[in-house]
């Protein structure tokens, strides 16, 4: 197992709870993070315990991500929210998560990856940590884009 471990920040036009909203639709992520699809299971995906699994890549090169909401949580007050889910594996284990604040006349996402991969040689951590960390990056900008447009 070897630790894994990048955060991305991104700023975004829209507002937070737009965002928000967008981040915790954990099917629309397929809609802006590159060669993901996603399954989610039961009628809250935002309760804790909930659980969805996304698959990255494609056909037999997809890595499989199975996730639990440990903690999703938004504050009408703030405009803020925290979300943290579990990695269960099979090839990560750990934790991800995002918090969403308003910021300017927008808002700013800090996505934070602290995960161990199955069978990857400690010498590629930083370089898996650098493609994973490119590939939120696209995809918040792709985001961006998206909620641009339906303003």
């Amino acid at each position: 197992m070897t630790d894994v471990h990048f955060v991305v920040t991104a700023d975004f036009d829209s507002s937070s709870r737009a965002v928000w909203d967008e981040l915790v639709d954990w099917k629309a992520h397929e809609a802006w993070i590159p060669a993901t699809r996603v399954e989610v299971e039961g009628d809250d995906p935002t309760a804790v315990g909930a659980t969805f699994t996304a698959w990255t890549g494609f056909g037999r090169l997809a890595l499989e991500d199975r996730m639990r909401v440990a903690e999703c949580t938004w504050s009408e007050a703030t405009e803020q929210g925290a979300c943290e889910v579990e990695k269960l594996g099979p090839v990560l284990r750990g934790r991800a998560g995002f918090t969403v604040v308003p910021h300017g006349p927008g808002a700013r996402v800090e996505w934070i990856e602290d995960v161990t991969m199955r069978r990857l040689p400690r010498l590629l951590a930083p370089v898996a940590a650098w493609f994973g960390a490119m590939g939120f990056k696209l995809g918040m900008r792709r985001l961006n884009r998206l909620l641009s447009q339906r303003n």
